[in-house]
């Protein structure tokens, strides 16, 4: 079955990494994804970008500032930030969760709400092999992924240094051989962000896992389409 994931919940329908983001992309897609940080004392925040500038009315370093500080902004139509504790109570296990860890010293935080809340249709990713190695000494059971962008150096080969079960290719970097390459060694292949029916139909012509997509409403239609 093909596994479709909201990209930062639904950020082509719903401010993106917002509950109302997170609500849309489960309901359409099963899946979502939400990107962490910390806050200035330690609590794991959605939020995807460094700074709080381009999707909040806030301004500065998302580590700066408090919870209550970051609880005040308006992240887009009357939306809050979103602690990652709130996401997990509101996917609720009635769909899957893949949490981008952004920086790799969240991972204790992140793993310790994971902990609590159960692993069974929880993914973590990372840009950094690090996290997902300490990830993975926090929490066995844990399922990690590899998130990858760049061309320089083997990216399976990387994947299984790092013990990651599924490797995230940007979609341009996708090809035949990389997914060939990583299913000789049982890693599945996830790429984004697909928002094109070409874009998914490429995909889906080289037999990937899943994919990440902005709308995953009009994704599970396409796929719905291209299988009839």
């Amino acid at each position: 079955m093909m596994q479709i994931i909201g990209h930062r919940g639904a950020r082509a329908l719903e401010p993106e990494n917002t509950l109302r983001a997170v609500e849309r992309g489960l309901a359409c897609a099963g899946w979502v994804e939400v990107d962490v940080r910390l806050s200035r004392e330690g609590v794991p925040v959605v939020m995807h970008d460094a700074t709080l500038d381009r999707t909040t009315d806030g301004t500065g370093p998302v580590r700066d500032a408090l919870v209550v500080e970051l609880r005040r902004l308006d992240a887009g139509q009357g939306e809050r930030i979103p602690l990652l504790s709130e996401v997990l109570d509101r996917v609720g296990h009635h769909g899957g969760l893949v949490v981008e860890a952004k920086e790799e010293n969240a991972v204790p935080a992140i793993c310790s709400l994971l902990g609590a809340y159960g692993t069974g249709d929880v993914m973590l990713v990372s840009f950094h092999a690090a996290a997902l190695t300490a990830a993975r000494a926090l929490l066995p059971g844990l399922a990690t992924g590899l998130i990858v962008s760049r061309t320089e150096g083997n990216p399976v080969e990387i994947a299984v240094r790092a013990g990651a079960g599924t490797l995230l290719p940007r979609k341009d970097l996708l090809s035949e051989d990389l997914v060939q390459t990583a299913r000789r060694v049982g890693i599945r292949v996830i790429p984004w962000t697909l928002n094109s029916k070409d874009d998914i139909r490429q995909a889906m012509g080289l037999d990937v896992d899943g994919f990440a997509t902005d709308d995953p409403c009009s994704a599970r239609e396409w796929v719905k389409g291209m299988r009839n």
